[in-house]
């Protein structure tokens, strides 16, 4: 997984509901310049994490069910994408034939460096650390 502009937006629509009572697609979209499809497929995905919460009908609209002092970019990009490897090899059950017997890959060593930087980065703030920045 890189960071997509999925992910990149879902951070954004967050943004959006941060602070505010209920928003409409509508409203997040005008707020943070993203189209109104892309929108909902983000929302939805927040929804099935259980990080934001929708409401239908005239005063429908979205809130946060999670407060950002609780969230972080991580908890985000993998409600938007399961898995966030810089590499397809990062993930557990990919088998590369360089890792077998007593040998390892010394790339896939030094990318698995990487990949736990990355997901330290990604997990040191909370979006309301980020946001306050």
């Amino acid at each position: 997984m890189l960071i997509t502009r999925e992910c990149d937006y879902a951070v954004r629509v967050i943004r959006a509901l941060n602070q505010e009572n209920r928003l409409s697609v509508g409203e997040i979209c005008e707020k943070e310049n993203i189209t109104a499809p892309f929108a909902y497929k983000i929302l939805k995905k927040l929804q099935k994490a259980k990080i934001v919460r929708g409401f239908r009908g005239v005063h429908g609209g979205y809130t946060l069910r999670i407060p950002v002092s609780e969230l972080n970019l991580l908890i985000v990009y993998q409600a938007i994408d399961p898995d966030v490897f810089i590499i397809d090899c990062m993930a557990p059950e990919y088998r590369c034939t360089r890792n077998e017997g007593n040998e390892i890959c010394k790339v896939h060593a030094e990318l698995e460096r990487i990949q736990k930087s990355l997901i330290q980065g990604l997990t040191e703030k909370s979006l309301k650390q980020v946001f306050e920045q």
